[in-house]
């Protein structure tokens, strides 16, 4: 069972959007976006909707947490992957399902009543700082910036803040 060709994992509770679908996309490399989450997985317009963003050269796949930990090593090692997911409980139970998530763009985490604001696209709550804790001791280097040509921080910094 090979890794799959997994270029970067990021979470963004928008998902797809301009700034996924096309600079992160072409700065990458990816040709496939993969999103796991299991509200969406279900949801066609929304689907449809993301669809649009993306270049027509740039497939998409809508997977559940447990299908995409399920089929994810089937992959041909020719797609290159752009895993996202909506948030950080999402992107751990794919490490801890088995998904070899080694680096993790946090993007986007709306602010929300008792969440508090680490930057100007992010904000925690417990459960957060929890699963990032979490995915800092099962190695996973977890990087916040918005675009690729942003420099990046450490997130752990940020919240040991």
């Amino acid at each position: 069972m090979a890794n799959p060709n997994i270029l970067l994992t990021r979470i963004d509770n928008r998902l797809i959007h301009g700034q996924v679908g096309v600079t992160w996309v072409n700065h990458l490399g990816a040709n496939l976006v993969v999103v796991a989450n299991d509200k969406v997985a279900s949801d066609e317009v929304q689907q449809n909707l993301m669809d649009m963003v993306l270049p027509d050269t740039i497939q998409a796949r809508y997977f559940t947490l447990q299908k995409t930990i399920d089929i994810i090593h089937n992959a041909s090692p020719r797609q290159k992957i752009f895993l996202v997911v909506r948030d950080v409980q999402d992107a751990l139970k794919l490490k801890e399902g088995g998904v070899p998530i080694d680096h993790i763009n946090v993007g986007n985490m709306h602010y929300a009543e008792g969440k508090k604001q680490i930057s100007s696209t992010v904000s925690v709550d417990d459960e957060d700082i929890e699963a990032f804790n979490k995915l800092s001791e099962l190695g996973v280097e977890l990087d916040l910036r918005k675009v690729p040509n942003e420099r990046g921080q450490n997130i752990m910094e940020l919240l040991n803040k």
